[in-house]
């Protein structure tokens, strides 16, 4: 009888720590791998945006300001078209 106190503690407990572990532990993992995400997206687009710096400027050294930017330009609606027609689904012909 006078274990009942100690038992109803020790079940408590437990039921919290599990309680815990299905939602705040899970919680505290997903809010760390997103800090990690952002901080390795928003390392991934510095480094987009210094190879185009780089690269307009290697293109203007060889064959001028002008047509750097003429040549980064194609390629990036080349590279826009090529997307855009990616994102529709191909129709398939069933009969």
């Amino acid at each position: 009888m006078n274990d009942y106190p100690t038992q109803i503690a020790d079940f408590l407990e437990e039921t919290a720590g599990k309680i815990r572990s299905l939602t705040v532990d899970r919680l505290a993992e997903a809010a760390k791998w997103t800090g990690v995400g952002i901080v390795a997206a928003m390392l991934g687009l510095v480094l987009c945006i210094f190879l185009v710096v780089g690269l307009v400027r290697l293109l203007a050294g060889l064959v001028g300001m002008q047509w750097a930017y003429t040549i980064i330009g194609g390629l990036f609606v080349i590279t826009g078209m090529f997307l855009w027609r990616m994102r529709i689904p191909r129709k398939t012909t069933e009969n």
